[in-house]
């Protein structure tokens, strides 16, 4: 009895946490408001999470006429990478976004993002088909980008740096957690039926509408004042267009170049993971529509609301920097456990895997929306988002591929875990270098209160 008055008071006390009243009352409303919304949207993008996606297309696609296994491994990286290729298209969203209502652009693209899930159902199983898909999921993921990249300055301007890292905290635990439903919700229907997805898919795609009917009510603060400081801080639209207007950024600030870097270096170990674990838990394993899924996404993203808080307290307190190089050793960590699950040709280690990448990306979510914050000044913040996020949509468009060229010779050799190793020692060289690092850590600006950010 004692027991469950325990549990149910802790149940209370975390769902206490995600109500609008834990909150100043100047951001209550705003924060209701995009909270709500995120209890819709992540069911329509978990339809088309990488590792979800790249598990449906192996498993939809083998065996089907016209396919070869060289054709559909290659789609297999293309879905898997897409959310990172796509990334290649910030500086677009972000000079297009640039002097414009915030808040209005992001709701377009969620509905374009809404539109291309709902459309996967039509998709005929075919070799034409398997195209289609591959290019549904990459123009539904360049809309996604375009929201995440304009996203950061609502979020700047609408919550203070005190304030700032928990919303985004809470916002990535809500997404973690409806991520992880529709995966299961997906993975189960289709080992049902694979035929399942010609209503699945459309009504994902309509809990993302209704979503987004809510997000069109948030209300960016110092929306007028942002956009004079956009207009201003920039000569013309043909600059801002400019990709080299990014170059120009690494330039200028040696600092965030050099993190950038480290980031490259880091992140390519990590996407290179991915496309091969796939081919091994399908080809190896022989994992069904589920377990493929909860290995790849639904496990991970179920353990990030658990692991998000404490994450979201060491981001507050510290720079970006020394928080990559805490966080880092999840990612380094998770490679190796690949690496034995592979070489020893056992499932429950790949299971244990994923519980520590789940750590390593809830860490991973609140640095990507917010580490730039620790380095770009208010009316630049979009641009320092559309260099990171463009420099790891480089990284995607080359790993995954590099990934598929460099594992098949050593599959065929039998030295196919050993790929797994080359990863580790990627991601160990990148945390090496965010901790070399560290002695250049600027000393901290203080916090901004509510009038300061509103007035950036």
């Amino acid at each position: 009895m004692i027991g469950t008055r325990t549990f149910f008071a802790a149940l209370n006390r975390f769902v206490s946490e995600f109500h609008p009243k834990s909150l100043p009352p100047m951001l209550r409303a705003n924060y209701a408001r995009e909270l709500f919304s995120w209890f819709l949207l992540p069911l329509m993008l978990g339809a088309i999470e990488g590792g979800t996606m790249a598990i449906i297309v192996k498993k939809m696609f083998t065996g089907v006429d016209g396919i070869s296994p060289r054709d559909l491994d290659l789609a297999v990286a293309a879905v898997a990478a897409a959310p990172n290729v796509a990334n290649l298209s910030s500086f677009v969203w972000a000079a297009l976004a640039h002097g414009r209502t915030k808040i209005r652009f992001i709701s377009v693209l969620q509905l374009v993002t809404c539109a291309c899930v709902a459309l996967i159902a039509v998709v005929p199983i075919s070799s034409g088909g398997l195209w289609m898909l591959v290019s549904l999921v990459l123009v539904a993921r360049l809309a996604w980008t375009g929201v995440i990249t304009v996203r950061t300055a609502v979020w700047r301007n609408n919550y203070p740096r005190a304030n700032r890292a928990l919303i985004a905290g809470k916002m990535a635990m809500i997404q973690a957690l409806i991520l992880a439903v529709a995966g299961v919700v997906l993975g189960e229907s289709m080992d049902i039926d694979p035929t399942s997805m010609r209503y699945i898919f459309p009504l994902l795609a309509l809990a993302g509408y209704c979503g987004n009917s809510i997000y069109r009510k948030v209300r960016l603060r110092g929306q007028r004042r942002l956009q004079r400081a956009e207009r201003d801080g920039r000569d013309t639209t043909a600059s801002r267009l400019d990709p080299r207007g990014l170059l120009a950024l690494l330039r200028e600030d040696k600092l965030y170049a050099k993190f950038m870097w480290w980031m490259s270096v880091f992140g390519l170990g990590n996407l290179m993971l991915g496309p091969p674990q796939v081919i091994v838990l399908n080809d190896e394993f022989g994992t069904s529509y589920l377990q493929g899924i909860l290995i790849t996404t639904v496990i991970p993203i179920a353990v990030m609301p658990l692991a998000i808080p404490a994450w979201s307290r060491l981001l507050t307190r510290t720079h970006v920097i020394n928080f990559r190089s805490i966080h880092g050793w999840t990612f380094v960590t998770a490679a190796l456990l690949i690496f034995v699950a592979t070489l020893f040709h056992s499932l429950p280690i790949m299971y244990v895997s994923s519980l520590v990448l789940g750590l390593g990306f809830a860490g991973g979510s609140l640095a990507w929306n917010l580490g730039h914050h620790d380095f770009a000044p208010a009316h630049r913040d979009s641009e320092y988002m559309a260099l990171h996020v463009t420099l790891n949509g480089i990284r995607g468009a080359i790993a995954p591929f590099l990934a598929i060229a460099l594992y098949a010779p050593m599959a065929a050799a039998g030295w196919g875990a050993w790929f797994f190793f080359i990863c580790f020692l990627v991601n160990l060289l990148g945390l090496a270098g965010f901790m070399s690092m560290r002695k250049l850590i600027p000393p901290r600006i203080a916090p901004q209160g509510p009038q300061e950010t509103a007035a950036a």
